[in-house]
């Protein structure tokens, strides 16, 4: 069975609850997705999320990047899910894993990272999402 780690905004926690049914549906398992975290604790608990999550990356057979639009941007990637990209990335190129990194759509130009997205699509780095391959 092969592992997916989904990664995107923890805020738009109904977008996680599909994708992580989408996968699930499909025979994958799910080893992480994004979590809410308390405010009140979120400085205590992030250093320790972050580090869970990375190696879960590490043990991921694909990289869902959960990009749905958000703050009126088509195609959201935030720096958390930038980095985890790049993490999954590195992990490819530097320790030659073979993590699928997917992204479930382009995002728009307005999205910080465009560059650095349109670049590892063209070097065939990572992918688009395609329904009823992925």
């Amino acid at each position: 069975m092969k592992k997916v780690v989904i990664s995107g905004s923890n805020k738009l926690q109904d977008k996680v609850k599909y994708w992580v049914h989408h996968f699930k549906e499909k025979g994958y398992e799910v080893i992480d997705y994004p979590k809410p975290i308390d405010k009140e604790k979120f400085m205590k608990l992030y250093p320790n999320i972050h580090k869970d999550f990375c190696k879960s990356i590490i043990q991921a057979d694909i990289l869902f990047i959960m990009n749905e639009d958000k703050n009126n941007l088509q195609g959201y990637i935030g720096a958390a899910a930038f980095a985890e990209l790049a993490f999954g990335l590195t992990q490819n190129l530097i320790y030659n894993k073979n993590i699928d990194l997917v992204v479930y759509k382009m995002p728009s130009v307005e999205v910080q990272c465009y560059d650095e997205i349109k670049l590892w699509l063209e070097l065939g780095w990572i992918q688009l999402y395609r329904k009823g391959k992925n």
